[in-house]
């Protein structure tokens, strides 16, 4: 009754109702910074929150078995392949969602948003094949949502959801570290320009086919650092001496650099596409040379697994070796596996793609992209033409 009596008082003065009605509107029940996007995740095993648990796989591409999520903020092993949260949980509690559920998870509701990542998984459908779960397969799995979003909510508001919605990708490493590196007959049919050429494109495409779905917000996690890893890092040339394996790290650079000039593009030509791509490269670098700068004791050595660097990816003992080793403190360390970062770094970074400084994400921050900051003023009030009606 006071809302109405409030509204009655001020019949006389079209404005000062409207503004009056917003703020009921807005203020009230649903302030601008509550309202967010839904968030779809589209990559590899360092988002993967569990879908490679439902596929026929290889214990190399799980994580749903301990020492896997061993911090204890889940109860049991997820998928996940870290010691707990990894970057895109982060991200969805920063920007007030739920935690977002891999996509074959039997009981995934798609309206906060769905993960479609798969560890193993690459850009082209080649790397690992019949392993994991390529991202022109999650890119269908997306369409699937998408329908089943129409047949709950109707065209409108499913369309709404798309178009609101972030579109986040972590992928690309696979490609190179397997895809190229690791497969000869590929070095031999393709040199690194050429190759890196291939996956850009192919990102590009899956980029361009979301946008023309409705999708006009994008984030993007870039590679890091891919010689640095323990697992090749023990690889390198020069493993004796401690140093990356340079040739991994080259192609990273390479295909961060064309993402980059790829985005540009973009963003000149399609009509409302708005992204967010980051430096994970030097920030990482960075925590790798300069560990105890950032809170971290170990940069380079791997707290689970074996061998150099604890470069040998044994971790959980399901592995081809099953003997492995476990630090005794994970925060100590950059790496958890040979592969993948610990929850520190995650969330260290999850936070700096949220609102960090430019020299790590733009033009865009994730914040920018979940959430409309603008505010409403009398002149936009005025200069509606809304208001006359």
């Amino acid at each position: 009754m006071a809302i109405i009596s409030s509204i009655n008082s001020c019949s006389d003065n079209l404005i000062i109702c409207v503004l009056l009605l917003l703020s009921i509107s807005y203020g009230a029940f649903c302030s601008p910074l509550d309202i967010t996007s839904s968030f779809f995740i589209f990559g590899d095993s360092t988002v993967d929150p569990g879908n490679n648990n439902f596929i026929e796989t290889i214990a190399e591409y799980r994580a749903d078995y301990e020492p896997y999520s061993q911090n204890g903020f889940f109860e049991t092993p997820t998928g996940r392949f870290s010691d707990g949260r990894i970057i895109v949980d982060f991200i969805a509690e920063y920007a007030k969602l739920p935690i977002i559920p891999p996509f074959l998870h039997p009981s995934a509701d798609y309206i906060n948003g769905v993960n479609f990542a798969s560890g193993g998984a690459g850009v082209l459908s080649g790397t690992n094949q019949g392993l994991v779960i390529d991202l022109q397969t999650q890119l269908k799995s997306f369409e699937k949502v998408q329908k089943s979003l129409i047949e709950k909510l109707g065209d409108e508001e499913a369309n709404k959801v798309i178009k609101e919605a972030v579109y986040f990708f972590s992928i690309g490493s696979n490609d190179y570290m397997a895809g190229y590196l690791g497969n000869p007959k590929i070095r031999q049919r393709y040199n690194p320009e050429q190759y890196v050429g291939m996956v850009i494109g192919n990102l590009t495409e899956a980029v361009q086919v979301l946008y023309r779905k409705g999708g006009r917000k994008f984030g993007f996690l870039s590679l890091s650092p891919l010689g640095c890893l323990p697992a090749l890092r023990a690889l390198s040339p020069k493993a004796n001496e401690g140093g990356c394996f340079e040739e991994a790290c080259a192609l990273a650079l390479a295909h961060n650099n064309a993402l980059s000039s790829v985005l540009r593009s973009l963003e000149y030509m399609l009509k409302g596409f708005k992204y967010c791509n980051s430096n994970f490269y030097d920030w990482l670098h960075d925590r790798i040379n300069n560990p105890t700068k950032y809170g971290f004791k170990d940069g380079v050595k791997a707290c689970c697994g074996t061998g150099p660097y604890g470069g040998i990816y044994t971790c959980g003992g399901r592995k081809k070796i099953t003997e492995y080793q476990l630090c005794d403190n994970v925060d100590d360390h950059v790496w958890w596996d040979s592969f993948h970062a610990t929850e520190r770094i995650h969330e260290q970074f999850a936070m700096a793609l949220w609102n960090g400084p430019t020299s790590s994400v733009g033009p865009y921050s994730l914040q920018d992209l979940f959430f409309d900051k603008a505010q409403l003023t009398i002149a936009d009030v005025v200069d509606d033409p809304r208001a006359d009606l």
